[in-house]
């Protein structure tokens, strides 16, 4: 069996392998079709995926409409709130 110092050391790198994501909460301001407009034009998904993404927002309280590396999900963040948007990143779950 390993040391203890060495499975917490692989535990780490596990997790920094982990991928990130993009998280769209909902919010009391934007309307359900400027969410989708939003998804379509910034992500470039199909109406079908947009609307099933902002029925998530609406219905859920959140979506994850991306994942990626952590640079790339901090550049969504920052689009969707340059679109007024409230978003989060997060390590996607395992």
């Amino acid at each position: 069996m390993p040391k203890t110092d060495e499975r917490v050391h692989l535990d780490e790198a596990v997790s920094l392998d982990r991928p990130w994501v993009t998280v769209v909460w909902d919010d009391p301001v934007n309307l359900m079709s400027y969410v989708s407009y939003v998804f379509r034009s910034y992500f470039g998904v199909p109406a079908e995926e947009a609307e099933r993404l902002m029925l998530q927002v609406h219905n859920n309280g959140r979506a994850i409409v991306a994942t990626g590396n952590r640079e790339s999900m901090e550049r969504h963040v920052e689009a969707m709130h340059g679109y007024g948007l409230w978003a989060t990143l997060d390590q996607a779950e395992e």
